[in-house]
């Protein structure tokens, strides 16, 4: 059933203000009784269609999301499938890095929601999970697991935030440092990959 222009309108209206709010204001201090007020529609209406703050943030994220994970399953190499195992991996740290610096403030929200919300949400575990096949591509005498959750943590927002913010360091440092947790050390870099013999 399509939907009403009305709540068609509502619902853009609440994702605009939301969005502004994250952007502009410090965590703690969105709720849905403001974006609700900055979007001009009751508290009800927002909960109606979204649940609660995490809801709305997934709303707000979910079309940024699918379009990476597009270019992931079905794009391009290197980013896409196919082609050298270690470009694919810096393609797709490179891809990360640039999502969290696009939709930094929603990720934010999401990391500040509670404990867990950052790792167990069903992005988060896609992009692990990715992580962890092109890192085995590459150093398969490690334990990729742990070490796509190590490397995926360095691009935590909240961390890159400390990192520009507090120690004045800039995005290309950064991406380099990401690039150097995942790269193999040199004596690793010519042993066989126990796949693909």
């Amino acid at each position: 059933m399509a939907e009403r222009a009305d709540a068609a309108r509502n619902r853009a209206a609440v994702l605009n203000a939301a969005e502004a709010l994250f952007r502009r204001e410090d965590l703690g201090h969105v709720s849905l009784e403001r974006i609700a007020q900055a979007a001009g529609v009751g508290k009800a209406t927002v909960m109606r269609r979204f649940g609660d703050l995490l809801g709305l943030v997934d709303a707000l994220i979910a079309p940024r999301v699918a379009a990476l994970q597009d270019r992931v399953r079905g794009g391009e190499p290197p980013l896409g499938p196919g082609g050298d195992a270690a470009a694919r991996l810096h393609a797709y740290l490179d891809a990360l890095l640039d999502f969290v610096l696009d939709n930094r403030t929603l990720i934010r929200a999401l990391e500040h929601y509670g404990p867990y919300a950052y790792y167990a949400n069903p992005a988060s575990q896609f992009w692990i999970a990715e992580l962890t096949d092109r890192l085995y591509a590459v150093r398969p005498t490690v334990d990729a697991g742990y070490l796509a959750h190590v490397v995926f943590t360095a691009l935590r927002a909240d961390v890159i935030d400390y990192l520009r913010q507090y120690q004045q360091m800039d995005v290309e440092r950064i991406r380099a440092g990401v690039h150097a947790l995942a790269d193999p050390p040199a004596a690793d870099r010519d042993r066989p990959n126990p796949r693909s013999s």
